[in-house]
């Protein structure tokens, strides 16, 4: 890993990481939404699903998400995605843990909330809204709450329109806000308005989801981000996050400027195409997803490549290097 933040990066265990509180857990800070490697002949790489773990949690984050969208979760098994989970958590140690999970039908959706008790100290669950189907509003209330009641720990609700087909109106996510377990939202409906209510509410968590818009919603008072692009140059990222909390806008506004070209390259094809490329590069895993996702284009990986080495954005994101 890079030594960029060695005297300033916070770890998971210190006493002022955003990834402890007192009483029940809180979702802030930095969550990296795993991505997950293969081997040549198919099968999950967990070996190296291992290391990048290990490498999240050297680097200061808040917590992972395993088996998210970045995560190729719909291209994995059900038996996969579980021992995916295993990994992570063995690898985790202390560090937080978040599952992914998504499907449409709710009684087979309920039967693998309750499967997942047989995995601590799993740290909550991340669901968007049944996707294909398109509930109404009272169906997604039914929904999310049937989950809910079904979990034993908390619920973070994927709010993403654009996957899913479902628009999760506001009242709708204030209505939830008030189950126990449903505490945090992953905001990438990509409305401001709606955010920004959930936030004076101030109930749920608000975890920007969509990488562009980190700074723009913990500007606003959000407490965090699941963030597909903070694998690379984390350190960085969890220095932004501080900066950030902290409220000092001015260093927080420089380092985000400098990232964002690394933010955008990483979406310039569909994820996690982009983020494989470079970890491969690095060493990290292969170059593998499952159809019918696709590695990236060349050119992409040139300039993914450019950014990663400091060319462009002049972060010497190579020196992350000395960490594989």
């Amino acid at each position: 890993m890079s030594s960029i933040l060695c005297a300033s990066s916070i770890s998971p265990a210190s006493p002022a990481s955003p990834a402890l509180h007192a009483g029940p857990l809180r979702f802030r800070g930095l969550w990296i939404p795993l991505v997950t490697p293969f081997l040549h002949d198919g099968s999950v790489d967990h070996a190296a699903l291992a290391a990048l773990t290990a490498r999240m949690r050297a680097a200061g984050v808040s917590g992972v998400v395993a088996c998210g969208s970045t995560g190729e979760a719909a291209a994995l098994s059900k038996h996969e995605q579980l021992a995916v989970l295993e990994t992570v958590l063995q690898a985790a140690l202390d560090l937080p843990v978040v599952m992914g999970l998504s499907g449409y039908h709710l009684g087979q959706t309920i039967e693998q909330i309750q499967a997942l008790a047989a995995y601590p100290p799993l740290a909550g669950i991340l669901v968007p809204a049944p996707h294909y189907i398109r509930p109404s509003q009272e169906g997604l209330l039914h929904w999310f709450r049937a989950i809910a009641d079904a979990s034993a720990v908390p619920l973070i609700v994927y709010d993403i329109p654009y996957r899913t087909g479902a628009v999760l109106a506001t009242d709708t996510l204030l209505s939830l806000a008030s189950h126990p377990r449903i505490v945090a939202l992953k905001d990438c409906a990509g409305d401001m308005a709606k955010t920004q209510a959930l936030m004076a509410d101030g109930r749920l968590d608000i975890l920007a989801g969509e990488d562009a818009q980190i700074f723009s919603t913990m500007a606003l008072g959000g407490a965090g981000a699941i963030a597909a692009s903070a694998h690379w140059q984390t350190e960085r990222f969890v220095q932004l996050m501080h900066q950030l909390a902290h409220g000092d806008l001015p260093a927080a506004r420089s380092t985000w400027q400098a990232l964002l070209p690394w933010v955008q390259a990483c979406f310039a094809e569909p994820n996690p195409a982009p983020l494989k490329a470079v970890l491969a590069q690095a060493g990290w895993m292969h170059n593998l997803l499952r159809a019918p996702m696709m590695p990236a284009t060349p050119a992409l990986t040139q300039r993914l490549q450019a950014l990663a080495a400091g060319q462009e954005s002049g972060l010497g994101v190579a020196a992350m290097h000395a960490g594989s």
